[in-house]
């Protein structure tokens, strides 16, 4: 009997992924046979010194190995020459493509004779992974042309657009097809709110007794129609004509209804989700999903726990929905229903992937919790229960609405009573909005009721809400502007430039994001033109189906951009100096004027004499209210989240501090400075920092 002949080095295969965690985990699938590595995202790309487009020769792309990725470029090589097959295993999206594209060609060039192939996956499983390595495939080129027109694209806006903003405001800004729609929107949202004038109106409810219960009602119509109170004047009219002595129940009406279920996540859902679930910004869910993606150590085994977390669409596979009905057969058979349920995509909706689900029903959030970070847990749970309660049945209530009249005036009672959980039996974090409301009592046609008392209430229209991380990707979602891999960089980016800021759940737009918003309106509309930048995502997904001309896009688009880039040289004004002042204030280092200055994160004082002196600090807002003390208030940002607070610059002798914003203005009453507060009713109003004080300024409107 011959020893079994062990296999050499050049009998493995290469499997080459994005990141070192994926590679973690589908190391432990493949074992000894294969040399599983991570490129580390984009290995080739466009320079960032230059735009590296020839516009003059069909746009024609200057890539480059980027900086610092040549000694992971050699090492994939170096394995390549040990291997005798290789796998480029990269997320099956144009992006990941593109990586594949652009890895298997600077191997081949060293390598031509290796074979290469392309594997995509939707989950990281063990039976995934096998079942890909089954199936290669070539590389998209469709896929491919799409994502080298979207860089494009983006860089000659980009490259074109950011030099005039350097020149005319300052270096460091930026412009993008989707960022600039997204601050627009924001800005416009603003100019909203600060021309809304609130307006007064009233609302009417009732109070009855029945078995010494307390109920109450709220008014429904008078003379058969839908009345609406400007004043408390107009209540007291209608209130006159009412015989409180003569109310009876005059109808009832019940209603089954029926709530179904919700698609399982695509990444809008899921980023829009935990922001209003878990106060998460965008990033910070998409980073946790990606880990439970790329893989969880379990104990015993290493998984990925979720499908891939970039998708627009709620397609599942059968072999997933085969799964998850067993487990809802085994756990909740009254809420299997007959058949499977299958939700339609949108119109804008690529469908590349399945949706965000978990690769297995069976490892349920309680099963996986003390492997899980709190906030992996919570991603993953709502996850789980969305997917598992998407092919459940409805959950069926009973609605019970009473009305009870006097003369011509209604009000009504309604309730809502649960007569199957359906869907709701698997949510923990994921409470359905309908919420069980039990009658307290019950009438009968006919009967009488005893009137107590009337409740008036007094209101203000509210301006509209600013946007939060879920309102602006649900806006970008429904237009059909950006992909799910963009939607969280786009919000960092306006971040990240200063164009707005995050207080609490609200994005603001900066003074500067204001004015770089306007100069793009201005001098380039189409950019921030919703449906025209709509169209330029429906024509890159017309190029990966290969109904669409890259070529003519760039050429349609180029023409008449590079016009109004020209114009926009020669007309627009500067306005450098908006954001440098001298302040009547001297260096305390080397006695040059200080200057304000706008810095990444707001305005500062710098000195003059930089750069050989580089004195500079925070913005006084107010003099510090504690007696005797003598130092000013600055706005601080607290290291952990990020948030700011305002406190004295005499820290630590002086341990005062505020979270909310102070004003330029100081009390009338006892001269300390005034802050910004913001209710439902007042709306934004001014408040003395002096609680002892209580003065309250209201705009008045």
């Amino acid at each position: 009997m011959q020893p079994k002949k062990s296999k050499s080095k050049e009998d493995k295969i290469l499997v080459i992924v994005e990141s070192p965690a994926k590679a973690k985990t589908i190391n432990k699938y493949l074992g000894k046979n294969y040399i599983v590595t991570a490129s580390m995202g984009h290995i080739i790309d466009l320079p960032k010194s230059r735009m590296g487009i020839d516009v003059q020769n069909g746009f024609k792309p200057e890539y480059i190995t980027v900086r610092g990725k040549g000694k992971i470029l050699n090492e994939l090589k170096r394995y390549a020459s040990k291997s005798k097959e290789a796998l480029l295993a990269s997320d099956n999206d144009r992006e990941g493509e593109a990586i594949a594209y652009h890895i298997g060609e600077a191997i081949a060039k060293k390598h031509p004779d290796l074979p290469i192939k392309r594997i995509v996956f939707n989950e990281i499983t063990k039976s995934a992974i096998l079942d890909s390595i089954k199936e290669p495939r070539e590389i998209d080129m469709n896929k491919i042309k799409a994502q080298k027109t979207r860089r494009t694209l983006d860089r000659l806006v980009g490259y074109n657009i950011s030099p005039i903003l350097w020149e005319k405001v300052k270096r460091g800004l930026s412009a993008g097809r989707v960022q600039s729609v997204a601050l627009r929107v924001i800005c416009e949202r603003e100019e909203e709110i600060e021309a809304f004038i609130p307006k007064e109106y009233w609302t009417l409810k009732a109070e009855f007794v029945k078995n010494k219960k307390e109920i109450t009602a709220e008014l429904h119509k008078v003379d058969g129609e839908k009345v609406e109170f400007r004043n408390k004047n107009e209540i007291d009219i209608l209130l006159e004509k009412i015989d409180v002595n003569n109310f009876v129940v005059s109808n009832i009406q019940t209603t089954p209804k029926t709530i179904k279920p919700t698609p399982p996540f695509i990444t809008s859902k899921l980023q829009q989700t935990a922001a209003n679930r878990f106060n998460f910004t965008s990033k910070k869910t998409m980073s946790v999903a990606q880990q439970l993606y790329e893989g969880i150590d379990l104990g015993s085994e290493r998984i990925g726990l979720i499908t891939y977390m970039r998708t627009d669409s709620t397609r599942i596979s059968n072999q997933a929905i085969d799964e998850v009905r067993q487990y809802i057969a085994e756990n909740y058979r009254d809420a299997l229903p007959d058949n499977a349920q299958f939700y339609s995509k949108s119109d804008k909706a690529q469908d590349a992937h399945e949706a965000i689900r978990p690769t297995s029903a069976y490892r349920t959030p309680e099963f996986v919790k003390k492997y899980l970070t709190p906030d992996q847990f919570k991603i993953y749970s709502i996850i789980w229960e969305r997917f598992v309660a998407s092919q459940m049945i409805g959950a069926v209530y009973e609605n019970t609405v009473f009305y009870i009249t006097s003369g011509k005036v209604d009000f009504k009672i309604s309730n809502s009573t649960t007569l199957k959980e359906g869907f709701n039996l698997c949510l923990n974090l994921l409470k359905s909005k309908e919420t069980e409301k039990s009658a307290k009592v019950k009438f009968e046609l006919g009967e009488k009721v005893n009137f107590k008392q009337y409740l008036p209430e007094q209101h203000f229209t509210q301006a509209p809400p600013r946007y939060t991380d879920a309102a602006i990707i649900k806006f970008l979602e429904e237009n059909g502007i950006g992909r799910p891999s963009t939607y969280a960089p786009t919000i960092s980016t306006l971040q990240d430039r200063y164009y707005i800021v995050r207080k609490s759940k609200q994005l603001i737009p900066t003074v500067l994001g204001k004015l770089i918003n306007k100069i793009i309106t201005t001098s380039f509309p189409n950019i921030v033109d919703v449906d025209f930048t709509a169209k330029m995502e429906k024509d890159l997904d017309g190029i990966e189906n290969g109904t669409t001309s890259d070529i003519k896009l760039l050429t349609d688009f180029y023409s008449p951009f590079i016009e109004k880039v020209e114009i926009a040289q020669r007309s627009l004004e500067s306005h450098k100096k908006s954001f440098e002042e001298e302040t009547g204030e001297l260096c305390d280092k080397c006695g040059k004027p200080m200057l304000k200055k706008l810095g990444k994160y707001g305005f500062f004082l710098a000195c003059s004499g930089f750069p050989e002196c580089r004195n500079s600090k925070p913005i006084p807002l107010a003099d510090c209210p504690r007696e005797n003390c003598g130092g000013k208030i600055v706005g601080r940002k607290k290291a952990a989240r990020g948030k700011e607070f305002y406190g004295c610059t005499n820290y630590p002798e002086c341990d005062f501090v505020t979270w909310s914003k102070p004003t330029e203005y100081n009390c009338p009453k006892c001269g300390k400075f005034l802050i910004e507060k913001n209710d439902k009713i007042y709306g934004t109003y001014k408040l003395c920092i002096d609680e002892n004080c209580g003065y309250k300024q209201i705009e008045e409107h």
